[in-house]
């Protein structure tokens, strides 16, 4: 946001400037994935980036002249580092007159020109036409090679009509000012794709890992301040999804299907739904305009909330009713000017004995092997569908009013002008079968969902009790997504009784500490930090804002890390990335090398608050660090500073 008078050209330039910037940045990050980052500018009117003299020759237009620039100045002080060599060669190589292109419409004389001036005499094209010309060249733009595909930065006249659009936008200008007719959420999204690599792969979770976020981030370069953008981002956000309730109330639990941990299932009637509620209100969760508190979101952040005793053992399902209730904050996007801090690395750190003997002990890579018994796994398999197969029935509900009169406004908001004059139910006992006219292939489902063949998905599917199975015909989505549910559940804890790590010949570099960007904002979720091999600390809830600043102030603790996400242990059921690798001084503690995985709660382990599929990545990732390190790495799960002092000094 500017504070005083500025004209409207001066800000046009430092709007172009912002983005070239942030696509400098974002572009050195991920040179060396072989990623092509791309910028988008939204501009009014196509003679402000190209003009054509008497003769029909092209020149730049104001913002042609602006962009080109503020390029060469940016590159004439850019800082050039160490290790940055192929791409200070790669920004050589490419002018910036040749850097950036315009996709708009074009007349019969091959002029570009606005979509909005359709007159057919003058022969300009349709949006047809103009899509055409984009697509064309599409994926020879993600080339990274210079001379083929020099242009990075592409200037386009409408986001609705002409809307250019591409998975590697990792940065939207908008030139002008958002339109009735184009808004926000339509030119967001131009850049709400995953993007992809040079050989057309899709950089995604499965590539990624948890890097999948911090990579696939989509920067905004707007002409109003933040405050006013993400207000009006999210009021669009909020007309998109309407339906959902935006207070907590009694009446949003009332006829909800609550599930506990051994699977059953309750109905919560008018009294239980008062209950939650109630509980809800004296925990603090909810203000009294019925909308969720910063202590709610703290509490299940750390894996803390608490729910009335009546629903307690269906925690879990209580949760994501709350979660049903839209938040404004969560459709917030980042002010990036908040974050105010990005993390370095402290050479000094990476250099203590300490920290060296922690990460050769830790960085070893492992391969795992599961040799357990199929028919001892589909036997189990059978029990617990047997025993904890609960399928709802589908019912149809019909209801029939009328509205003879409207006797106020507020009785159309309130929706009290309708009167319900009937009302009749349709289940499986009259014969009405859901989706009856769909077929499933049930046992492919099945072997899609949980890695078996279809022999054993055959044997569990014929070994389970007839009335158990009947269960399908009457709800076949949601029989395949319990009954996948609870096979995995037996996977996982088969895995682990069977499941040995071998050590490889591979480590993981230190390069994962110095590759990515790490930032955040002092006070909301950073802080500065003394033993930390960064400067400063991240930390994603207030359990492991205090874990970390009980590890810095410790004597005992020589150096500590927060592990990125690219540090990872393969399991069967998915990558695990752990919290912390400890450095304790020799002669303080037992054990003086400890990773540790932070909960909110050591009782956050027990009941249904942490899934089969979660305890088998840790109890992996114990047979791990024990294979890898020869039992001098100690790996366990703590809840606070005090519960790791109890376990290194055993």
């Amino acid at each position: 946001m500017l504070i005083g008078k500025v004209s409207e050209d001066q800000l046009r330039r430092i709007q172009i400037r912002e983005t070239i910037l942030s696509h400098l940045e974002r572009e050195r990050q991920l040179f060396h994935k072989g990623i092509k980052v791309l910028s988008l500018f939204f501009i009014d009117e196509v003679a402000k980036y190209k003009q054509y003299d008497e003769a029909g020759h092209p020149f730049n237009g104001i913002y042609a002249d602006m962009f080109e620039e503020e390029y060469n100045d940016i590159l004439s002080s850019m800082q050039r580092e160490i290790g940055d060599e192929d791409y200070i060669r790669y920004l050589d190589a490419i002018s910036a007159h040749d850097t950036h292109a315009g996709y708009f419409s074009v007349d019969k004389k091959g002029k570009m020109t606005d979509s909005k001036l359709s007159d057919k005499k003058e022969g300009t094209s349709d949006d047809i036409d103009a899509y055409d010309l984009i697509m064309k060249n599409k994926e020879l733009l993600l080339d990274r090679d210079p001379k083929k595909s020099p242009v990075r930065f592409i200037f386009s006249h409408s986001a609705l009509r002409e809307g250019w659009d591409n998975p590697n936008v990792f940065q939207i200008c908008t030139l002008k000012q958002s339109s009735s007719e184009v808004r926000k959420r339509q030119e967001v999204g131009r850049g709400l794709r995953l993007c992809v690599n040079q050989d057309g792969e899709r950089m995604d979770a499965n590539v990624l890992g948890n890097d999948v976020q911090s990579i696939n981030v989509l920067t905004v370069i707007a002409s109003e301040s933040y405050d006013s953008f993400a207000k009006g981002l999210q009021t669009e956000l909020a007309d998109a999804v309407a339906g959902r309730p935006v207070a907590v109330t009694a009446d949003l639990f009332k006829g909800k299907v609550i599930v506990d941990a051994r699977g059953n299932e309750q109905v919560v009637d008018g009294d239980t739904a008062q209950a939650i509620y109630f509980d809800l209100i004296v925990n603090g969760y909810i203000d009294k305009k019925g909308v969720l508190t910063d202590k709610y979101y703290a509490d299940k952040a750390n894996g803390a909330i608490q729910v009335a005793e009546e629903v307690a053992d269906s925690r879990d399902s209580v949760i994501n009713i709350l979660d049903s209730v839209y938040d404004s904050r969560a459709m917030q996007p980042e002010n990036a000017r908040d974050k105010n801090v990005e993390l370095q690395v402290d050479p000094d750190k990476l250099a203590m004995p300490e920290f060296k003997a922690l990460w050769k002990r830790i960085s070893p890579k492992s391969v795992y092997v599961v040799d357990f018994d199929t028919d001892e796994l589909v036997n189990k398999a059978i029990a617990s569908i047997n025993r904890n197969l609960h399928v709802p029935k589908i019912f149809f509900k019909v209801e029939t009013g009328a509205m003879d009169e409207i006797k106020s406004r507020d009785s159309l908001l309130d929706g009290s002008a309708f009167s319900k004059s009937k009302s009749s139910t349709y289940d499986s006992s009259k014969q009405i079968r859901a989706n009856s006219s769909v077929k499933y292939d049930l046992i492919g489902k099945l072997v899609g969902e949980t890695g078996l063949t279809r022999k054993a998905v055959v044997a569990i599917l014929t070994g389970i009790e007839k009335s158990v199975f009947e269960q399908f015909k009457f709800n076949p989505e949601e029989f395949i997504i319990k009954a996948a549910a609870l096979i995995n559940d037996e996977k996982a804890t088969a895995i682990i009784q069977h499941i040995t790590y071998n050590v490889l010949d591979e480590h993981y570099d230190t390069d994962i500490f110095t590759e990515p960007t790490i930032k955040g904002k002092l006070g909301t979720n950073a802080m500065k930090a003394q033993r930390h091999l960064y400067d400063h600390i991240v930390y994603d809830s207030t359990n492991e804002r205090d874990f970390a600043t009980d590890l810095d102030t410790n004597t005992d603790v020589a150096v500590y890390v927060k592990l990125p996400d690219s540090f990872y242990i393969a399991t069967p059921v998915g990558h695990y990335n752990p919290d912390w690798a400890i450095a304790f001084y020799e002669g303080s503690v037992k054990h003086i090398y400890f990773v540790a995985e932070t909960k909110g709660t050591l009782d956050s382990m027990h009941f249904n608050h942490i899934t089969p599929v979660e305890q088998a990545k840790i109890d992996c990732a114990r047979v791990h660090f024990k294979a890898i390190s020869d039992g001098n790495v100690v790996y366990d799960v703590v809840d606070s500073y005090q519960t790791l002092l109890e376990k290194v000094m055993k």
